[in-house]
């Protein structure tokens, strides 16, 4: 209803009469205090009739009827109560209510303030639906918001239960983590005064939700909102001056009529009533600039004040000026931390297409093109993997239907459907173009015909993406090409709104998606892009955020297209674009370029879950095997909180299909759709299957178990941390009835309580595989645990079962063929003993235990031998821990000697506990009969004034010691034994029980260590002890820690390597951790320790320095001295520094973070160098980094010529001196901060170390200054012999110049250049300088590439003419096999070769063959890795045959080479005779292969370890108990 200008002062009861259905609707939904508001002004006799009626609405009914029939003065009263009091009052009616009743919630309106309101929403909303109309003209099916559904966000609270955090790496604590429920879109307007941001992919139908969101309140939904504005980022985009919030609005909503007085009324009201207005940003991703963050805004934002776009948005996003108004903005996910978590801030995502909606929306689709098509296109759709999982996405479904519609129509005979993304598109791109044709067919191809327009469109996509432009002004775009895009529907024609408020048109793609396809295309078929430019556009796409990243680009699928491109499946369109001669190999050469640069990053170990989903799209859209089988190889598919679509999934299975070896996923935190879990079973090598949320619930366990069957790999299954039910456990144990191959099963920390722990229990004991079960964190009972030992206990193939509760943990842990044992002690409350085969410890605490208790597991201590050790504390009241080691299993054969002797070592903890004197006896007559090495360790609660005759009773049985206090601990040790260990701890210990002491230890002719720590022994007890110590035969240490003494007590400590010639170490800290250690001599050590003082915190003065200094002097023997953060003073340093240089005893000064500034440790060089002979020093500073450490080691070389090596790294430097001139030096630079910029100082003192030799630098951070420095440096090395290059961050001109400075001299021997991004110059220019240093004796390229086929072989050509070889690694090395060839040809003449690692080059059997037949020329071979490489069987065989004449070989490393079988290798071992290290892990192998390995290892007498992971053999056999075979990781 419009509202007409009238004098409503006659007609108010008519009025009320009009409006009383809307008043009823309106009162009922009121509270209880509105309506005795209203019914206070209904007379008496009638309130009581009122109040009779029962029903509400009734009720209500009956007061409008009252009012409508009463006086007019009254009837205004009565209107004006409901405007003041009632909520949500439709706006017609209270326009009317208003002009009737003069105000509006309490502020004064004129009716004519209202009609220029009324007659602006009535505009605004006609405007809102032509925008619609506009949006929505192509829909195939209509949109109902009630029945389209988001994910809404939030964080959980922290659960209810306990729960022991775990490292945030695992991401396995999920207090705050997010989790989601499903809500309608129409509910994101129903609450108002909240800011919702509306996520979704590309295509996901964000733009045409939010039109209809429009749509919907222009016809009247969302009473509450009055006015809503609709507005994109793409437009806001053009908009470059200050604007304030009025401008804004009536710049693309302008007023009518009487505009300044129409304007002014309106945004009076939005002022005064923010609540109840609406503002909706379309396209965040889509804008150019980025929110400010809230705090560098004002505090409150002038909305009348111009500002800058960027301002102006992010007042109304953070609520600085209309603070309850509602705001939505879409965006996709990367950019929701932009909004900073306003208050009211919410986020949801869009719910793509499931399967049915995939099915309707082709059906709607196809329903004009006849039944019989459209029956096959939906069939076709719904029966390719691929094209659904796209199909998730709305936009990309209408794509994939355009696809299959544009097939049907030029070849409906034979379809060769897209398998990519890409090709889809490729597929549109020739749809459009026969639109132009009118759909006639013509001799030539599409894109020969419209070459010249395709390119013209691409470079603009291009621009575009560079320039953040989506709407292109009519003058950027030329006329004849505004024809051909818009005839074509490439191109779009949209309305603009200039800033002056004119209107004009501009044109954008028909979607981004397109835009950016365009883009590729021009990227991949032009010229003038370089191939170094082409990979910078190959950056792999993050999805986690913070909110101090800059904001991304809006473009993030570009790099996907250009994979795409780069498939075989595109050479021929590509080629037909180019239609130049040599297109062919011109095309495939830049492919080849993508796909190798793909290889490169898929052998980074650093990628994070969402680059490796990334970079497994960018494998699906090339459709490379090779490729996908690369990425396919690491282990384990880590992926974190992020969200899973289809078309990722289709990715991933699509890699890990590929990979030759079996891999985990491990998905944590990630949202996954239901349908998604339909792709699993494409997953063709996924052996390990976790899932770690407490999103993952009864519903996502339920969809797992309707396809878990089908995962044929799957043998462990890990369902953690989640919302699993007993509902969940019943449906995920009947699904495991059908996986007899699954062997591990975790279920931990989830909600199960007995039923459903008793369910899958009772599955899992019917299967024959399973060997683990975890069921930790759950809420079972004690009886629940007892059942489920009772079940498994009945299962011969379980090994482990992990069940935790509260009151009771359990580790039950049986070997095949081998009965549980479980023993009740009877003094026990509810624990269960477990005599199992396997080491681990078994926490039974806090159930009730006494000292008759520890007395009887003292005692099996003593008497069973697989019972090592028990831990009890308050006298096994509180903690009690048991031990078992029981890697001596249960069999026929007998124990030796060792195993039943002395060399098994015990132990018993007692801690905090009060032991009577008479269960002390008991203990004590219990422990004296262990034949094994034992260790009581004793923490009595005792006063400090009483003597503990407790302690004294056992310390006498073994050491005769009497003393008082609080805490013994003692090794009990037979008459046979060595050594025996003594801790006496925080006694009161005066000088006179020091002498007691030590003359009681000097009776102990076997005392191995001595713990005296906090005896409060100060100085004059330290020094008594120190008189005493030659006395006493100790053979290790002895721990004075925390016995309160001052400098002078540490130098007590630091003579006695001066008094007593066993001390080998002093160790004195007076800091906060107050430690001090004396070490001597181990006579059973062999070689010789330097010896050594290290003092730390201790302040010396100067008084304590020139004692330090004198102490020094006197010792006898050369030693080491470190000094450490003891803030040595500039009065005292410098003297120091001087004696130091004078005593020719210290060999080795080493200072840490004493605070020396670069001045002083010059001087220092400068001094401790003069006296030319063979020292060292090292000194550690935080500031010795970068340009500060470059600049001191310039001038420590300008003062010291004889430094024979210097180190640095980690903010410290290490330099030995030596006074023979004429030695060789070493210098070395790793990871300590320096660029290349920093380098220019060394450059002068390097060119005058004529004798250096070794010369490495890692992690260095290169550009041109660095690989100035190098050209500079290297060609005065003529004494050079190594020279080790592992640099970071150059581009190839950079690298192609460091390559061409490599030296040249007949000295050169050893070169290292790793993870070397070289291109094809740089392999070029090193291919040429291999050739002139034909003395080189190593090189290592490991991941050296970024080359192309052609100069990867020039650059072996040059590596092959070093024939004097003897140590090569190429590991992670790309040569096709003409490469291959070359390489092997040349390794025949390699008679010095000793190592060899070509690991990771994925070479076939082919390759293989090749280089392995050349293996009997290698006669001094020491070491040979080949592993990831493809051996078949000329490959193997060729390998057998070079083993027999292998008798130097030391190392062979065979992992992952793709063959089970390896008997003629194993078998071939046996002439190795010098073999120590064996690796044939993760290659498949079985039972023939133990078999073999049995018979050859008694022949391999130097065999140190054979490694054989992931290999399916029966460990255990007999005949495979060897202790160097190592079957972990299985």
């Amino acid at each position: 209803m419009r509202m007409d200008m009238l004098d409503w002062s006659g007609d108010i009861l008519a009025l009320v009469a009009q409006e009383a259905s809307a008043l009823v609707d309106l009162l009922c939904k009121q509270n209880s205090g509105v309506l005795d508001r209203i019914i206070a002004l209904v007379e008496p006799k009638t309130l009581d009739q009122i109040q009779s009626l029962t029903n509400n609405r009734d009720r209500v009914s009956a007061i409008v009827d009252y009012f409508k029939n009463s006086d007019q003065k009254l009837c205004i009263w009565f209107l004006s109560t409901v405007c003041q009091y009632c909520d949500n009052i439709p706006f017609l009616l209270e326009t009317t209510l208003v002009s009737i009743a003069g105000y509006t919630s309490g502020k004064s309106c004129s009716a004519l303030f209202f009609y220029h309101l009324q007659s602006y929403t009535d505009a605004l909303k006609s405007m809102i639906m032509q925008k619609h109309e506009s949006v929505a003209q192509a829909v195939v099916k209509n949109i109902h918001l009630e029945d389209t559904w988001v994910y809404l966000r939030h964080k959980n609270p922290p659960r209810g239960k306990d729960r022991s955090i775990q490292p945030q790496a695992t991401l396995d604590n999920h207090e705050g983590e997010e989790s989601e429920h499903k809500v309608s879109v129409e509910s994101l307007l129903k609450t108002t005064s909240r800011v919702v941001m509306l996520l979704g992919q590309a295509g996901s139908g964000k733009t045409l939700l939010v039109h209809c969101l429009g749509r919907d309140w222009a016809e009247g939904s969302f009473p509450s909102i009055h006015l809503l504005f609709l507005l994109e980022f793409r437009q806001l985009n053009l908009i470059s001056r200050n604007l304030s919030l009025k401008e804004l609005l009536f710049l693309f909503y302008p007023a009518s009529g009487d505009i300044e007085e129409q304007s002014d009324a309106v945004f009076a009201f939005i002022l005064s009533n923010p609540e109840k207005v609406c503002f909706i940003f379309d396209g965040y991703d889509e804008f150019r600039g980025k929110l400010t963050h809230p705090e560098k805004l004002e505090s409150i934002m002038d909305p009348n004040k111009p500002l800058p776009m960027i301002d102006l948005l992010s007042g109304l996003c953070s609520r600085k000026f209309l603070p309850d108004c509602t705001v939505l903005v879409t965006c996709r996910p990367r950019d929701v931390t932009d909004m900073f978590g306003s208050p009211g801030f919410i986020t949801c995502e869009l719910q793509g297409f499931d399967r049915l909606g995939v099915k309707e929306y082709a059906e709607q689709y196809f329903h004009k093109k006849g039944e019989e098509l459209k029956k096959k296109a939906v069939n076709l759709l719904m029966d390719n993997r691929h094209l659904l999982s796209m199909s998730h996405v709305p936009g990309l479904c209408h794509i994939c239907c355009v696809c299959i519609d544009h097939l049907f129509s030029s070849d409906g005979s034979d379809l060769q459907l897209p398998t990519s993304l890409t090709q889809i598109y490729m597929q549109i791109l020739l749809a459009f173009l026969k639109r132009i044709d009118g759909g006639v067919v013509s001799g030539t191809s599409p894109l020969q015909r419209y070459r010249t327009k395709i390119v013209e469109i691409s470079l603009l996509a291009l621009k575009g993406l560079e320039e953040s432009t989506i709407v292109f002004m009519d003058t950027d775009v030329s006329p004849e090409l505004q024809d051909f895009g818009v005839k074509s529907g490439i191109l779009t024609i949209v309305k603009r709104t200039h800033e002056d408020g004119s209107s004009g048109y501009g044109f954008t793609f028909m979607h981004l998606k397109m835009q950016e396809f365009l883009a590729a295309l021009h990227l991949m078929t032009n010229q003038n892009i370089t191939e170094s430019q082409l990979k910078k556009k190959l950056n792999l796409k993050t999805r986690w955020t913070t909110k101090i990243d800059p904001k991304s680009i809006f473009t993030d699928s570009l790099h996907l297209y250009v994979c795409g491109l780069a498939a075989e499946a595109c050479t021929s369109n590509l080629v037909q674009f180019k239609g130049t001669e040599g297109a062919t190999a011109w095309v495939q050469k830049r492919q080849a370029a993508v796909r190798n640069f793909l290889l490169g990053l898929a052998g980074s170990t650093s990628q994070t879950g969402p680059k490796i989903v990334e970079l497994c799209r960018c494998a699906h859209e090339t459709q490379d095997a090779k490729l996908a089988r690369a990425i396919g190889s690491r282990p384990q598919f880590e992926l974190r909180n992020i969200r899973l679509n289809a078309v990722d999934m289709d990715s991933l299975a699509f890699v890990t299909a590929a990979a030759d070896q079996n891999v985990c996923l491990d998905i944590g935190g990630c949202s996954v759709d239901l349908d998604c879990l339909e792709i699993l079973p494409s997953f063709k090598n996924v052996d390990h299957l976790i899932f770690r949320s407490r999103k993952y619930d009864d519903k996502f366990a339920e969809a797992l178990c309707g396809i878990l069957s089908q995962l044929q790999a799957l043998r462990q299954l890990d369902f953690i941390s989640g919302g699993l039910t007993d509902v969940g456990a019943a449906k995920l144990a009947r699904a495991l009835k059908d996986c007899p191959h699954i062997t591990h099963l975790n279920v931990s920390d989830n909600s199960l309580k007995d039923e459903g722990i008793r369910e899958i229990a009772e599955t899992l004991s019917r299967l024959p595989n399973i060997s683990s079960v975890l069921m930790g964190k759950n809420s079972i009972s004690t009886d629940g645990i007892l059942t489920l030992i009772e079940i498994m206990a009945a299962c011969t193939s379980v090994q482990e079962v992990h069940v935790e509760y509260v009151d009771l943990l359990i580790l039950l842990l049986v070997q095949n063929n081998f009965p549980i044992y479980l023993k009740c002690i009877s003094v026990f409350k509810r624990v269960y003993m477990l005599y199992v085969f396997s080491e681990h410890s078994h926490s039974v605490s806090e159930n009730g235990v006494d000292m008759d208790g520890v007395v009887m597991l003292a005692s099996a201590l003593c008497n069973q031998k697989n019972l090592r050790r028990v831990d009890a504390s308050e006298n096994g009241k509180k903690k009690l821990v048991i031990l078992f080691d029981t890697s001596r299993r249960h069999n026929s054969r007998q124990l030796t000697a060792n195993e039943t002797g002395i060399h098994v070592h015990k132990k018993l903890g007692l801690t905090q506990s009060d032991v009577k004197p008479v269960y002390m006896t008991k203990l004590c007559k219990q422990l004296v009969k262990c034949e094994n090495l034992l260790d009581i360790e004793y923490v009595a609660l005792l006063q400090l004034s009483r003597v503990d005759e407790r302690c004294i009773i056992c310390i006498q049985l073994v050491l005769n010691v009497y003393l008082h206090q609080a805490e013994a601990f003692i090794k009990f040790v037979p008459e046979k034994a060595e050594a025996a260990i003594c801790k006496l701890t925080e006694y009161k210990l005066c000088k006179s029980n020091v002498e007691k002491l030590s003359r009681i230890l000097e009776n102990c002719p076997h005392l191995s260590e001595l713990d005296l720590s906090h005896n409060l022994l100060r100085d004059e007890g330290v020094k008594c002890f120190v008189d005493y110590l030659p006395k006493l035969k100790i053979s290790s240490s002895v721990s004075l820690n925390g016995n309160r003494m001052t400098q002078v007590g540490a130098l007590h400590l630091v003579d006695s390597m001066n008094t007593c010639e066993k001390v080998i170490a002093v160790e004195v800290s007076l800091g906060v951790e107050d430690q001090s250690l004396i070490k001597f001599v181990q006579e059973h050590v062999n070689g010789k320790t330097l010896p050594r003082i290290h003092v730390r915190e201790c302040s010396f003065e100067v008084i304590h320095l020139k004692k330090l200094v004198e102490i020094l002097n006197r010792c006898p023997r050369l030693l080491t001295l470190e000094l450490s953060s003891n803030s040595l003073h500039s009065q005292g340093l410098f003297s120091l520094l001087d004696s130091l240089v004078e005593l020719s005893t210290i060999q080795t000064v080493k200072l840490r973070n004493n605070g020396l500034s670069s001045e002083q440790i010059e001087y220092f060089v400068k001094q401790f160098s003069s006296c030319h002979q063979h020292r060292g020093f090292r000194i550690e500073e935080p500031w010795l980094t970068g340009n500060a450490v470059v600049s001191l080691i310039a001038k420590c070389l300008n003062l010291q010529p004889h430094i024979k090596e210097i180190r640095v790294s980690h903010a410290s430097i290490n330099i030995i001196t030596e006074g023979n001139s004429s030695l060789s030096s070493t210098f070395v630079f790793d990871d300590c901060d320096i660029d290349g910029q920093h380098l220019a100082p060394l450059t002068l003192p390097f060119q005058k170390c004529h004798a250096l030799q070794d010369l490495r630098f890692s992690q260095l951070r290169v550009d041109r200054n660095s690989a100035d420095f190098f050209s500079a440096v290297i060609p005065f090395l003529q004494n050079l012999r190594n020279l080790t290059l592992d640099l970071k961050g150059a581009d190839e001109d950079v690298l192609e110049k460091l390559a061409e400075a490599l030296p040249n001299t007949p000295t050169f021997e050893s070169l290292s250049l790793s993870q070397f991004v070289l291109g094809d110059r740089g392999a070029a220019v090193l291919g040429r300088a291999l050739q002139s240093v034909p003395n080189l004796k190593s090189i290592n390229l490991y991941q050296c590439s970024g080359w192309t086929a052609a100069r990867g072989r020039d650059l072996v050509r040059g590596l092959v003419q070093c024939v004097l070889l003897a140590e090569i690694r190429l590991d992670s090395v790309v040569l096709d096999e003409e490469g291959i060839t070359i390489l092997a040809q040349g390794f025949s003449h390699l008679a010095s070769l000793r190592r060899l690692r070509l690991e990771s080059w994925r070479m076939g059997d082919g390759g293989t063959y090749e280089l392995v037949k050349y293996i009997p020329s290698w006669t001094e071979l020491v070491k040979l890795s080949l592993s990831e490489n493809q051996f078949g069987p000329h490959g193997s065989l060729a390998l057998c045959e070079g083993l027999m004449s292998m008798n130097a070989l030391k190392i062979l490393h065979l992992t992952s080479i793709g063959s089970s079988d390896l008997v003629g290798v194993a078998s071939s071992l046996k002439h190795c005779p010098s073999i120590e290290d064996i690796s044939l892990s993760w290659n498949g192998c079985g039972d023939s292969l133990a078999q073999t390995l049995a018979e050859i290892l008694p022949l391999c007498t130097k065999l140190k370890r054979l490694e054989l992971w992931r290999n399916p053999i029966a460990k255990e056999d007999e005949n495979l108990k060897d202790q160097r075979l190592n079957f972990s990781s299985f």
